[in-house]
């Protein structure tokens, strides 16, 4: 079985998988280490979308 995933696919898979070690490992309730794995994921997300842009910047 071959898996082909996109560079974004693959960034996107990663933060899932971080933002629930983070999550768990990091916070004490069930509340916080959802509300803490949100904010990770958002956060691995929305830095593959800045580092899009700043390379897509230096390309030019």
């Amino acid at each position: 079985m071959t898996l082909n995933l996109s560079h974004f696919a693959a960034a996107v898979v990663f933060a899932v998988f971080a933002s629930i070690v983070f999550g768990i490992t990091q916070k004490n309730t069930p509340m916080e280490q959802v509300r803490y794995g949100l904010y990770c994921f958002a956060m691995f997300v929305g830095g593959v979308f800045v580092a899009g842009w700043v390379m897509a910047l230096l390309r030019r």
